[in-house]
Order: C-alpha cells, then sequence, then structure tokens
C-alpha cells in the first residue's frame, strides 16, 4: 500500500509522538532524583508554556477569550494538579509499577464516559475493564516480591488516571484551537504551581543534573507532543490506524526504563502490562461491534 505524502507524515509524526511519550516515564525519575516533584511539575510547566506560544506564533493563532477561560478550569487539572499527583506517584514507586497503573487512564476514561457523556458500556467492554483492572491488581500485589511498593504511591498513581480521565472528558466539550487551549492551560496551571509552591514552602534549587530531563519532559512529554499527536490524527485518513499506535507507548516505556533508569524489568511488570493492554483493546472491540 502507497501512504500519501499527507499520510505518511501523520504515520511519521504518530511515530514521533509515541517515542517522546515512551521517553516520559524514564524521564521523570531521572529529573526526580535531582529535584522535588513541585520542582520538576513547575519548572517543566513554564517550558511548555514557552512551546506553546511559539506554535501560536508560528500558526498566527490567536487567543480567544474563551480559551483563557477554558484554560482557567482546564489548567487545574492539566499540569498542576495531575503532574504534582503523577510526579509525586513516581517519586515513590519504581519506574515501571507507576508507568503501568497511570496506563489505567483510557480505562478509567470509559467509565467517566458513561454517565458524564452518555456513552453505553456493554459486555464485552465491561469484561475488558476488569481484565484491565486485574492487571493493575496483580501488579500491586506480586510486585512486592520484587519491589518495595508502598500504598500512597500507588494510590497517587491511581488517583492520576481519574484526574487525566476527568481533564479529557471535559475536553471534549472544548471547542477551542488545541494549541491556544494549551497555551490558557499551561499560563494558568504555571500561576497555580508558583502559588502552591510559595505557600507550602518549595525550593527553588536543583541539581544541573536535572535540566536535560526537565527540558525533555517541558519540550516534549507536557509540549510539543500533544501537536504533533493532534496534528496527525486530523491529517490521516485512518484514525484507527494512527491511535492503534499509542499501544506500542508502554511497551517501549519499559525498554527506556531499562536502559535509562536502569531498572530490571518484573516478570510481573510485563505480565500486568499485557492484562491492562489486553482489557483496553477487548473494550475498544466491543464499541466497533456496538455501532
Amino acid at each position: 500500500m502507497i501512504l500519501k505524502r499527507s499520510e505518511k507524515t501523520a504515520v511519521l509524526l504518530a511515530l514521533a509522538s509515541v517515542l517522546c511519550w515512551s521517553g516520559a516515564a524514564a524521564a521523570f525519575k531521572k529529573a526526580l532524583a535531582s529535584g522535588s516533584p513541585w520542582l520538576v511539575v513547575f519548572a517543566a510547566s513554564l517550558i511548555s508554556t514557552v512551546v506553546f506560544a511559539v506554535v501560536l506564533f508560528v500558526r498566527k493563532c490567536p487567543v480567544r477569550k474563551a480559551d483563557m477561560i477554558s484554560g482557567l478550569f482546564l489548567g487545574f487539572l492539566n499540569p498542576f494538579l495531575y503532574y504534582l499527583v503523577l510526579l509525586n506517584a513516581y517519586d515513590g514507586l519504581p519506574a515501571q509499577i507507576a508507568m503501568v497503573v497511570n496506563y489505567l487512564w483510557p480505562v478509567v476514561l470509559v467509565l467517566l464516559s458513561v454517565p458524564f457523556l452518555g456513552q453505553k458500556l456493554n459486555l464485552r467492554g465491561f469484561t475488558g475493564i476488569l481484565l484491565s483492572f486485574s492487571g493493575v491488581l496483580f501488579l500491586a500485589f506480586a510486585g512486592r516480591n520484587t519491589f518495595e511498593i508502598s500504598t500512597a504511591p500507588l494510590l497517587l498513581a491511581f488517583a492520576s488516571t481519574l484526574i487525566w480521565a476527568v481533564y479529557w472528558v471535559l475536553n471534549t466539550r472544548n471547542s477551542g484551537k488545541t494549541a491556544a487551549v494549551l497555551f490558557s492551560s499551561f499560563v494558568s496551571g504555571s500561576v497555580y504551581l508558583l502559588v502552591y509552591g510559595l505557600v507550602t514552602g518549595q525550593k527553588f534549587s536543583f541539581s544541573s543534573a536535572a535540566s536535560p530531563w526537565i527540558l525533555y519532559i517541558g519540550m516534549l512529554e507536557m509540549g510539543l507532543t500533544y501537536i504533533m499527536w493532534n496534528t496527525a490524527l486530523k491529517w490521516t485518513s485512518s484514525t484507527a490506524r494512527v491511535s492503534g499506535m499509542i499501544f506500542l507507548t508502554p511497551f517501549l516505556a519499559l525498554v527506556f526504563i531499562g536502559i535509562i533508569v536502569g531498572e530490571k524489568i518484573a516478570v510481573s511488570t510485563v505480565a500486568g502490562l499485557l492484562l491492562v493492554t489486553a482489557g483496553i483493546l477487548l473494550e475498544k472491540h466491543s464499541r466497533k461491534d456496538s455501532l
């Protein structure tokens, strides 16, 4: 099959997005080795704000009053609350455990979509959800044989999936341009993070060793990758083909965690991830059958 130029570009952008997001877990852990969760999120959020500002300037895209208002609410969830909770989870857990638990967010999104977006859930979809949750439960219990897993950061990892799912449910109701809404959200989120840091007495100092990882998180994980992914979805003639690439992310993430962070990837981690992914695929397939 010969792909058109725009289709090839969409596929390349999608693959680049998957690679960037796959490196996020390792980048989180490396940055946290030299900086607090708050500082990593705050510094990365400022970088992301600059990235979105440049995108808006290049595209000559205006920021409407409605975008700024949306940003006030969405910015509280992302980047402020979501990344603070997520980074605190990563700070207290092995990167591979935090990553797999956080990957449960599509399942939580489906559950929230039933009451808030009026979507239906059939028996196969419900079975897929149970399968995904069983994967995380397996990971939490079996992983204790290999890792020291504390309850508090594990609950934070669960909480991050809920926050991210709520963010996306609210985002589906937003009609603004992606870059404009993201810029507004990160401006607001950075202000929230600054206030939080001042109120809680956070330190503004960190080792230079964290700098390249914070730059990676701000430019790619929290920044430019969202634009690339949305562009890929808009340019492709097959959304299913492009969106399906996202399932490569957690498996590539394990490779990066092993190489960059130096964690030995446990069999229980791979097994838990396979159960979570199988559940997500089963639920996704159930929606196609119900159309």
